[in-house]
């Protein structure tokens, strides 16, 4: 084995374990955020007993998931009621490999990019693993044997059939304008001709409402529906396997607002930073500060729009995806169409 091809085996490993560890701390703590920020919107203190704070509240948490007793029902179909939750959990994680979080630091004399895998089709890639997310989904609601897990499974497939196509369309603008699926590239096009989230604002703005449904965030939870079906399709889910739906929801939801931050709101470009003379690995480390707060900035929303708004009747969840995104996403992409066309970005 040569030195160089041993050398990227170690950097591709390093980076892999690195990026597992941080996106599965994001998704810790995302679920203490979660609960000080309802707390806030309600008056309340929220947790603050485990820990200086609360912070040891999702080590508590983990642990009493570990130890809870997984029961599996009598009549469900025990081998695809045990894949489903990997189903949902392990292209939530792939999905974030295709996503630069900042330029290439210089380390022990190499160029290190601060992504997994920089891919020529790297829009593609995160399109086809998020919609493989359905399958765990509608899976998880068949074979648990429960009238309530399947109405969440069919609930859960329509809805991503309908937002998807609105997601879809409304992310062609984007790679109209730069003319290329790469990410990086992407980024760059907005560093030289401004952010996308200002002259593509409707794509923005069908995209960051489709990203909402497709992580099956409120007001879109129609495949849980409390209220309505008891959990939706986990209902039959206890201890771990439970776990890994709700570890699900949150790593879709770091995905989506670090997709949005790439999309539209430059990635890792700091306006200015150029202008400061500034090189090497502190622009680097600044930029990839930077795609952390635009991707809080996202996360946070997630956080209060789901204790603000109510929950969508599944009428007019399916009334908003097919008569107002579709055709909104439709005419935008015109318009992104007449912009390139007229060479005027």
């Amino acid at each position: 084995m040569s030195q160089e091809l041993t050398r990227v085996l170690i950097e591709s490993g390093v980076k892999i374990a690195l990026f597992f560890v941080i996106v599965l701390t994001l998704i810790a703590y995302l679920t203490l955020a979660e609960r000080r920020v309802s707390a806030w919107i309600q008056d309340r203190r929220g947790p603050n007993r485990v820990g200086p704070f609360g912070l040891l509240q999702p080590v508590a948490d983990g642990i009493k998931f570990l130890f809870k007793e997984a029961i599996t029902p009598l009549n469900a179909y025990r081998p695809v009621y045990l894949l489903a939750p990997a189903l949902i959990f392990v292209p939530a994680l792939v999905t974030f490999s295709v996503i630069p979080v900042g330029p290439p630091v210089r380390l022990f004399g190499y160029d290190i990019p601060l992504q997994i895998a920089d891919v020529d089709n790297g829009v593609l890639i995160i399109l086809a693993f998020a919609s493989m997310g359905v399958y765990g989904v509608a899976l998880a609601g068949w074979s648990s044997n429960n009238k309530y897990s399947l109405m969440g499974g069919i609930r859960s497939s329509s809805q991503m059939i309908s937002y998807e196509l609105a997601m879809g369309i409304s992310l062609v603008g984007v790679l109209m304008a730069t003319g290329s699926l790469r990410l990086n590239d992407i980024v760059q096009q907005q560093a030289q001709r401004g952010w996308n989230m200002f002259w593509q604002l409707p794509g923005f703005i069908i995209f960051l409402t489709a990203a909402f449904a497709e992580t099956n965030r409120l007001p879109f939870d129609l495949p849980e529906a409390e209220s309505e079906l008891v959990a939706g399709y986990h209902t039959e889910y206890s201890g771990m396997r439970f776990s890994m739906f709700y570890m699900a929801e949150y790593a879709n939801m770091i995905t989506a607002s670090a997709l949005l931050a790439t999309l539209y709101c430059g990635g890792y470009h700091v306006p200015g930073l150029a202008r400061l003379g500034l090189s090497g690995n502190v622009a680097a480390l600044l930029g990839a500060a930077a795609f952390g707060v635009k991707m809080g900035a996202f996360l946070f929303l997630y956080l209060w729009v789901r204790w603000t708004l109510p929950r969508f009747r599944y009428d007019q969840l399916m009334n908003l995806g097919w008569k107002v995104l579709l055709p909104a996403s439709l005419l935008h992409l015109l318009w992104v169409s007449l912009i390139v066309l007229k060479g005027w970005v």
